[in-house]
């Protein structure tokens, strides 16, 4: 049974890639072109493919019969690590490519479909480090792990300014962990090894949301996403100094769910500002990476129980986006995003680092023919995070400094499907 999950991994991962840190924790701000470019903000909004993903609620509401979106987005990494034996070391750059695809069609004046694929959240970082005893001399440190989501949702409008909206679909979670490893129990705690993990695998995660123009000039949303609790399964080799071994492994991947509330105000027939506000529950999501390796393939090595300790805190990201809409379809757009970094410094590593806070952006779009292009580039930063003590067993991280940040650039090409309706062509889309 592994070699078809493993096909049907492999497949999902051409599709969308994996998304190192890039913004909230690990969750990206934005997934197109068109919400990267004005800062993340899409919950109130109706002219885009993604509002599948960010709020399905506004299906209901775009001005056409239709529409479909095709996009890419394109993340370059930049992290840097510190301590006694690696000073001001970078870790490799990597360039990962996230494309998203997404389609949308009315039946009718009440209900609206549409299906997509997305790939929210992720992590990744190679870096190459002395290491400790008993590895001492350069060490390769890499990480990799993504979350794509296949969404097929519907939307329901009662009223010609309210709607309504859900999703679901399978999610696929992907991690590889690569380098020297403390074993943090329960099994055999303080015992150092060389660590080698890929785990895959999938769950059924929906979302729910509601839009409601409040005026001709005002829209508000609402949206909730699940949680993806995925329980992943895959191979671990472990070397220690007393020998090595091969296991299966299961291992539990939680991304977190969030809750989000967003306003689109046209203040001119030209100018439109947005804000959406997003709680990730990261509490119970991060707050341990559980393990379990079992069927060792050296009768000399016992099943091994691990609970690798994150202990990331909740997050509130606030988003803010501008736009100016000239005539002829073109438009500029301008965002900028905070939240506090989730996690603590007292178990950061360079498997996952998320050390970013701030994010600005902007955008520019125009009509080609029938379609709608769109160009975003987001440039995602923090502080430097200094690691006194590490709670983590064995020390590794003892006096460190991280430094994260990260830049993105996305392409979106959108079609709308039949006749625009009751829109001025100089006006805005929502």
């Amino acid at each position: 049974m592994r070699r078809p999950r493993r096909i049907l991994a492999g497949a999902a991962l051409c599709l969308s890639c994996a998304a190192p840190a890039a913004a909230d924790g690990i969750i990206l701000d934005g997934v197109s072109a068109f919400t990267i470019g004005r800062g993340g903000t899409n919950i109130a909004f109706a002219d885009n493919g993604s509002i599948l993903h960010d709020n399905p609620a506004a299906m209901g509401q775009i001005e056409s019969e239709g529409m479909f979106q095709l996009g890419a987005t394109g993340l370059w990494t930049e992290f840097q690590y510190s301590d006694a034996n690696n000073p001001d070391t970078v870790g490799q750059h990597q360039f990962y490519v996230l494309p998203e695809i997404s389609y949308i069609r009315k039946m009718s004046d009440e209900w609206a479909f549409g299906a997509g694929i997305f790939s929210p959240a992720g992590f990744g970082s190679i870096f190459n480090l002395e290491g400790q005893a008993p590895f001492p001399g350069p060490q390769r440190y890499k990480s990799f792990g993504s979350l794509s989501k296949l969404l097929f949702g519907a939307s329901y409008t009662p009223t010609e300014r309210l709607s309504f909206g859900a999703t679901m679909g399978p999610a696929l979670s992907f991690a590889n962990f690569e380098g020297p490893y403390t074993l943090q129990g329960p099994t055999a705690p303080g015992l150092p090894t060389l660590l080698d993990m890929e785990v895959d695998g999938f769950a059924l995660v929906w979302s729910a949301g509601v839009q409601y123009q409040l005026t001709d000039s005002t829209s508000i949303g609402a949206s909730y996403q699940s949680r993806s609790k995925i329980e992943a399964s895959g191979i671990t080799t472990v070397d220690t100094p007393l020998g090595s071994s091969s296991y299966d492994t299961d291992a539990t991947i939680t991304w977190p769910q969030s809750v989000g509330l967003g306003v689109r105000q046209q203040l001119t027939s030209r100018q439109v500002v947005s804000a959406d506000v997003i709680w990730f529950n990261w509490a119970d999501a991060f707050d341990s990476f559980d393990i379990t390796l079992t069927n060792p393939s050296n009768p000399a090595f016992p099943p091994i129980t691990e609970q690798f300790p994150l202990l990331w805190q909740d997050s509130v990201s606030t988003r803010l986006g501008y736009e100016y809409h000239f005539d002829g379809g073109q438009v500029i757009r301008a965002g900028y995003v905070y939240h506090r970094n989730p996690s603590p410094a007292s178990t950061m590593t360079v498997f996952i680092p998320a050390a970013l806070e701030q994010a600005v952006s902007m955008g520019y779009g125009w009509m080609y023919r029938d379609w709608n292009v769109n160009l975003a580039y987001m440039y995602s930063f923090g502080s430097h995070e200094y690691e006194t003590t590490s709670q983590l067993i064995g020390g590794d991280f003892d006096n460190s400094v991280h430094y994260d940040q990260t830049h993105a650039a996305a392409i979106s090409f959108t079609k709308l499907l039949g006749p625009k309706q009751g829109c001025e062509c100089s006006s805005p889309v929502r």
